[in-house]
């Protein structure tokens, strides 16, 4: 359009004005007639304070020498300086070492191992506990009683608990070894799984089930999905409508607390036990109680089999493993 008009309007008027009219811009119709002729870019000239090929070596020399190889580029620029030599600025020497892939920490760093994922397998009650600590709030900002819960990942029973002033080693330890003494725990029987709490790393506890005879094992930093069974009580226990928001005494605490793990234990029944109440699991009367609830349901149906659209209902199983980690193929068949 504007290539075919432009002539006849530059004709009887200037070049700016026929691309006013034809709406293009006077600088578009001038570069479309001369379109730029494209080559290679001409070439930069080098820098007058360009280092030379042997100035670099140099640096490079020196940044590696046994000297200065363990220190930052700042500290090399400073102490040479201070020795009455200056080689360049502390940026070349960065951009010298990022050039032969030596910007880096000059340091020696410290490593971590890698923590191994927890795989644990319980068949029934007292082979896997879990434990840990939570805080509950005191009658005053800043003052907060410390849980200790111990709970079997099969049954889902509470097998200890108590409620303490303040969090120790020490008292993790006599509370362990009670819960043990009281449960009739024998050598090897039991898998003791926690976090990486102070308390539950702490050397006391440690030795304790060295001397027990009961294997350890510990959540990987920062994973809380590596103690599901700890963490889910402790929710099941600050959802309850009953718990206050502060706690006016720790005989307040306890006294809540015992009555909420009787409840939990013996009138709770739990969704992943099959809706019987983890005593009865722990205490191995729950096949009983299904069969119970079996009958139940049997009478029902047929009393009304429309009811039920001729499907005869049945009672929830009972659980036959409980996992932490789905484990590998090879540690399942190993505790099989």
């Amino acid at each position: 359009m504007i290539d075919e008009h432009l002539p006849q309007l530059e004709a009887v008027t200037s070049t700016k004005r026929a691309g006013e009219l034809l709406g293009a811009n006077r600088a578009t119709i001038l570069r479309r007639r001369r379109p730029p002729v494209l080559g290679p870019p001409a070439p930069r000239p080098a820098p007058p304070n360009k280092l030379t090929e042997v100035e670099r070596q140099h640096i490079l020399s020196v940044l590696r020498s046994e000297e200065y190889c363990d220190l930052a580029p700042a500290q090399v620029w400073a102490r040479l300086l201070d020795d009455g030599v200056y080689l360049c600025s502390i940026s070349t020497m960065y951009r010298l070492l990022a050039v032969v892939g030596e910007n880096r920490e000059r340091r020696r760093q410290r490593t971590h191992p890698a923590r191994t994922k927890p795989e644990l397998i319980a068949r029934a009650p007292n082979q896997v506990w879990s434990w840990d600590i939570t805080k509950l709030a005191g009658p005053e900002r800043g003052v907060y009683y410390e849980l200790f819960v111990i709970i079997d990942i099969y049954s889902r029973y509470v097998v200890a608990w108590c409620v303490a002033a303040a969090e120790t080693g020490e008292l993790a330890e006599a509370f362990i070894a009670d819960a043990l003494d009281r449960h009739g725990i024998r050598r090897h029987q039991l898998t003791l799984h926690a976090d990486r709490g102070s308390s539950m790393t702490s050397k006391p506890v440690a030795q304790l089930l060295v001397d027990l005879g009961v294997a350890r094992s510990h959540s990987r930093p920062s994973v809380s999905n590596d103690n599901p069974y700890s963490e889910a009580q402790f929710k099941t226990l600050k959802y309850c409508p009953a718990f206050p928001t502060r706690f006016g005494s720790i005989a307040h605490a306890r006294a809540f607390c015992s009555a909420f793990f009787d409840h939990y234990n013996h009138v709770h029944r739990h969704s992943g036990i099959g809706l019987h109440t983890p005593a009865s699991v722990h205490y191995g009367t729950a096949e009983e109680i299904r069969n119970q609830r079996a009958a139940t349901l049997a009478a029902a149906y047929a009393a009304n089999p429309a009811r039920f659209r001729h499907q005869p209902p049945t009672a929830p199983k009972l659980p036959e493993v409980a996992r932490i980690n789905e484990p590998t193929r090879e540690a399942f068949i190993k505790s099989a």
